[in-house]
C-alpha cells in the first residue's frame, strides 16, 4: 500500500459516487458533491462585484481617508467568496479499479492538496460495510456542550494489515450496490459490520 489512510477520512455523512468509466477491465468512480455550493458561491461573488469593483475603484483613486474607505470589507468579503468557490469547484474525489494490473487507486485533490493511495488487490483483505458515527465538532466555541454525532453507513476497504480506507457513505441500499460492485471487481467478500466507529473531525480533510 502507497499512501496514507488517514488523508481520506471526511466529516461528510453522504458522499455518492458517480461511474464515469464501467467496462471489464476498468471502474471509475468520481465525486464532486462540493460543486452546487461552490457555483453558489461563485454566483454571489460576481453578484457583489456590483458593489466591491465601484469601492476598490475609488479607494484606488482617491486613496484612503475618504468616504469609500469605510466600505473596505466589501471587496475583502468578495475575495474571500471567489477562494471559497474556486477551493469548492477543484475539490474532487476518485476511485479508480484496474483489473489488468490487480490495483485499487484513490485520489483526492484540490486546488492546495493532492492524495493518492493505491493498494493491490493482494493486500485487500475485503470490503466492511458498518455504520460510522461522524463527529460534527463542538456546539459552543471549544467547549463540549452540545457535541453530535451523526450515524452514517459507510464502505471501507479493510487492508491485510488491519488498516481501513474509507471508500463511500451514503444510504444502505446504495453503499450495498457499490460494495456488490466492488467485490466482484477485487474478488474479496463483503464484511458486514454493524460496529459503531466514531470517526473525529479534527484533523480530517473534506
Amino acid at each position: 500500500m502507497q499512501g496514507d489512510p488517514r488523508h481520506f477520512e471526511s466529516f461528510f455523512i453522504r458522499l455518492g459516487f458517480q461511474t464515469e468509466v464501467d467496462n471489464p477491465d476498468r471502474l471509475f468512480l468520481i465525486w464532486q458533491g462540493t460543486r452546487f455550493p461552490g457555483f453558489l458561491c461563485l454566483g454571489t461573488a460576481v453578484a457583489l462585484l456590483t458593489l466591491s469593483l465601484p469601492v476598490a475603484l475609488a479607494i484606488h483613486s482617491q486613496g484612503w481617508g475618504t468616504a469609500a474607505t469605510s466600505l473596505w470589507y466589501f471587496p475583502v468579503m468578495n475575495l474571500i467568496l471567489f477562494a471559497v468557490a474556486f477551493f469548492l469547484l477543484t475539490l474532487k474525489r476518485t476511485i479508480l479499479v484496474e483489473g489488468t494490473s490487480s490495483l485499487v487507486t484513490l485520489s483526492k485533490r484540490s486546488f492546495c492538496r493532492h492524495h493518492v493511495i493505491s493498494v493491490p488487490f493482494n493486500e485487500i483483505k475485503g470490503l466492511r460495510l458498518g455504520m460510522d458515527q461522524v463527529y460534527s465538532g463542538p456546539a459552543v466555541a471549544g467547549s463540549t456542550t452540545g457535541l453530535k454525532f451523526f450515524p452514517a453507513f459507510s464502505l471501507r476497504l479493510v487492508m491485510e494489515c488491519s488498516a481501513t480506507i474509507l471508500l463511500d457513505r451514503g444510504s444502505r441500499r446504495r453503499i450495498e450496490e457499490l460494495a456488490q460492485r466492488l467485490s466482484e471487481r477485487i474478488q474479496k467478500t463483503i464484511i458486514g459490520n454493524e460496529k459503531k466507529t466514531f470517526h473525529n473531525q479534527s484533523g480530517y480533510d473534506i
